[in-house]
């Protein structure tokens, strides 16, 4: 092979490997100052000029912008409480007790980082939606099918991730994310 043919490969691979360890490095998660509780992760940098660059092509990848810490953080989850990826298959109970924020939701997202289409038109549940197992409690369904409103459809979408959002936060939250008190996320059944 020519000289040039090999420096044309060399090239070639070299631009290969570096989109191919970028694409791993934003798909693997958040960067720096990354926290998890149970199956939810976030960053208390995500949103403010602290955020390093894989945190940022994080965030553009999944979100369309994010928020500092001190007005909303995000975490969000791909696994169940077990840790097994969250499959839009089976049927998942989420239960909790109100995160302490001004304002919160959890949203449910699919693969593509976008809001599931489904008949219900129903893509999240908040502070003031949300169905209650009692004071300062929910407990929600997360399902491919579904009978009344306490539940959110996936679309039977292999995967998908829900999203929790907390406006206002409590500083005790943003300080130590990991030590939030968090939905659980359990698997009830697989089709």
């Amino acid at each position: 092979m020519k000289r040039w043919g090999i420096r044309l490969l060399a090239v070639a691979a070299g631009i290969a490997l570096g989109l191919g360890g970028a694409w791993l490095a934003v798909r693997g998660g958040l960067g720096a100052g990354s926290a998890k509780s149970g199956p939810w992760v976030t960053s208390a940098v995500t949103g403010s000029a602290d955020a390093d660059l894989r945190t940022r092509a994080t965030v553009a990848v999944a979100g369309l912008l994010a928020l500092s810490a001190k007005e909303a953080i995000y975490f969000n989850a791909g696994e169940d409480s077990a840790g097994a990826p969250l499959d839009g298959r089976c049927r998942y109970r989420v239960t909790g007790r109100d995160p302490k924020a001004r304002w919160w939701s959890i949203t449910l997202y699919g693969a593509d980082h976008f809001l599931v289409a489904n008949p219900e038109r129903r893509f999240s549940f908040h502070m003031r939606n949300v169905p209650r197992a009692g004071h300062e409690t929910f407990a929600f369904d997360v399902a491919p099918t579904g009978e009344g409103e306490a539940w959110l459809p996936t679309g039977g979408q292999t995967r998908f991730a829900l999203t929790l959002r907390a406006y206002n936060p409590d500083p005790a939250i943003i300080g130590r994310p990991d030590r939030a008190h968090l939905p659980r996320i359990e698997k009830v059944s697989c089709a």
